[in-house]
């Protein structure tokens, strides 16, 4: 064993022993993974030659005396994406395209934008170093106006090249955090140690480095918000369920702390859940997770894990445990909105359990935060709530 479990009995983990035999066999039906464990990547070869096409057919598009053209996949569409239960949300094979023209007053500083982000990239990746996106954005802060332009057009030309983002040299800053029975070392030889305390360590900015990992979790916990994130800390959840990981994007997920969940999954095919808001928010949180989103649809494989499961909080749980109405919050027409949006997308067909949640919901017009359940007690979610679900198989 790597580590000393303070946690429950073993009998405790019995049905999600039962679970994680029951998704390792759903694998094997599947014909198990790719040897690389999922992930996708380019070799630097391959991207400097892909950009050096890129610029070919520029420079071909000159000699002709013809305005240069970038082609790029439409990946704002619901049209272009198709949906696999194996995979997630994913670009369809021949997906409609924009165009972004070097002789139009409305694309022609985004051409030159990419134009310019492309040459850094290739130095990148010729010198074998790398940069962060934020590192790209104080090149000339002036001409990019702010970092959000800077973190689209890279999306942009990972989906133009068809190269995963990180073969691209270029990283982002992580925003979460992981905590519990963990221990890798990082690119640069450094060893981290994740622990069961009150501190967590923040998600390593390059997931592709990290090796020899180490764990005895038996399942992994992504939380939606930090602020919950560190009450399991403080009640020493960790602890108390050990063996186990957690995980928090705080809020919506950055690539990294994605990344770090589909390594983990990949590595040890433990069980992997989700506890969020019962609102669209913290639904379409957990689903990024599962399925991915719409604009990184392009990069499905290296990010989607779809069997994460949602542990809590089910809209179904506000009345099996009577918390009452005033510790609720009325739906917004913004969130009646997204809501709708959500029992619209393709992969809700085959959650039938997850579409009845949200039905629920929809019914009430009211959604509720996890701090709800403090009303039951301070603790409740840490000492009750989370160690029956997990003992028992209260997922869908």
């Amino acid at each position: 064993m790597a580590f000393a479990p303070v946690g429950p009995e073993a009998s405790f983990f019995e049905v999600l022993d039962q679970h994680r035999a029951s998704l390792l066999a759903a694998l094997r039906r599947g014909g198990g993974e790719p040897a690389d464990g999922g992930t996708r990547l380019a070799s630097s070869s391959e991207v400097l030659a892909s950009i050096e096409s890129v610029i070919q057919d520029v420079i071909t598009s000159l000699a002709r005396n013809k305005a240069p053209v970038f082609t790029i996949d439409n990946r704002s569409s619901w049209e272009n994406i198709k949906f696999e239960d194996s995979v997630g949300l994913q670009m369809v094979p021949h997906c409609t395209r924009r165009k972004i023209k070097s002789d139009s007053p409305k694309s022609v500083k985004n051409f030159a934008l990419i134009l310019k982000i492309l040459s850094i990239i290739y130095k990148l990746v010729q010198s074998n170093t790398h940069a962060t996106k934020r590192d790209i954005y104080y090149t000339d802060s002036q001409l990019f106006g702010n970092q959000t332009v800077v973190d689209n057009i890279i999306n942009d030309i990972s989906c133009m090249l068809k190269v995963p983002r990180m073969s691209l040299h270029i990283s982002s800053t992580s925003k979460g955090l992981i905590a519990g029975n963990l221990r890798y070392i990082e690119e640069d030889g450094t060893k981290v140690h994740c622990t069961c305390g009150t501190t967590a360590v923040a998600v390593p900015s390059n997931i592709q480095g990290i090796r020899n990992i180490i764990t005895d979790a038996k399942f992994l916990l992504i939380v939606e918000k930090d602020a919950t994130f560190q009450r399991l800390l403080d009640d020493n959840f960790c602890n108390r369920m050990s063996p186990c990981i957690m995980v928090t994007g705080k809020g919506v997920p950055d690539l990294n702390t994605r990344l770090l969940v589909k390594k983990l999954w990949d590595t040890f095919h433990i069980p992997v859940f989700t506890l969020v808001d019962a609102d669209p928010h913290g639904i379409e949180i957990m689903c990024i997770y599962k399925y991915g989103s719409m604009a990184m649809s392009f990069e499905a494989h290296n990010l989607t894990v779809p069997a994460i499961r949602w542990l809590g909080l089910l809209p179904s749980d506000i009345k099996r445990l009577n918390i009452p109405r005033d510790s609720l919050i009325p739906l917004t027409k913004r969130d009646q909105m997204k809501l709708d949006s959500v029992l619209k997308r393709p992969y809700v067909t085959c959650q039938p359990f997850w579409r009845k949640e949200m039905e629920i919901m929809a019914d009430s017009k009211m959604k509720a935060e996890i701090q709800a359940l403090t009303f039951l007690s301070s603790d409740y979610l840490s000492r009750v709530y989370l160690p029956n679900k997990l003992k028992f198989g209260g997922w869908i």
